[in-house]
């Protein structure tokens, strides 16, 4: 029996909700992939496969180890598997893998507008106001913080050098106009604190 199309987003929440349920996820946690799926739906009249895009924020963190340099890969052949056990179209199969394994550098190359919407729908925190976007830098220290701080600094400076140093942050122009400028005023914000933060020793 097949799940796809018509149960595998309910397949999928009771699938996958456990794994963004492990104690190690300060920021990637079911509350993120609700946040996505919720503006998602907000911006539904962007999507030309609106069920590729969901699935694909469902399954883009379902491997996560922050000790682990292979969590998309391991998160798309997940997919890629599940997907397949359910039964849905290869086309599906393949939309989403992709776009889950496009998160690994956060760069727009399969050519589907829909992966352009996903990755900008994914980097929507960026962009936030202050306090939630500084609550958001502290989840992801957190989930690093089996390593020492000066190691945590240096590499999360590098992080956001290199997405300051792009041309733009976002792909789709509707999140463009609306974010661009917001999200790298956080960025840069953060990566001044960066620089200040002494070193613990940890």
């Amino acid at each position: 029996m097949s799940l796809c199309p018509d149960g595998c987003l309910d397949a999928a929440a009771k699938l996958l909700l456990p794994l963004y349920a492990e104690p190690h996820r300060a920021y990637h946690n079911a509350t993120h992939v609700h946040a996505l799926l919720k503006l998602s739906d907000a911006h539904a009249d962007l999507a030309r496969d609106p069920l590729a895009v969901r699935l694909a924020i469902w399954f883009h963190d379902a491997v996560y180890d922050t000790a682990l340099q292979d969590n998309e890969e391991r998160s798309a052949c997940l997919a890629e598997q599940t997907l397949s056990e359910w039964r849905c179209d290869a086309a599906l199969i393949s939309s989403v893998a992709s776009k889950v394994r496009a998160t690994a550098g956060h760069r727009w190359e399969d050519g589907d507008p829909d992966t352009a919407m996903f990755l900008d729908l994914d980097l929507s925190v960026l962009s936030a106001p202050e306090a939630v976007y500084d609550r958001y830098a502290q989840q992801i220290a957190e989930e690093y913080g089996w390593v020492p701080r000066s190691v945590y600094s240096a590499g999360r400076a590098q992080v956001l050098r290199g997405f300051l140093s792009r041309p733009h942050l976002y792909f789709t122009q509707r999140f463009r106009a609306q974010w661009e400028a917001l999200a790298r005023a956080n960025l840069q914000r953060e990566l001044h604190s960066l620089s200040e933060a002494p070193a613990d020793g940890r």
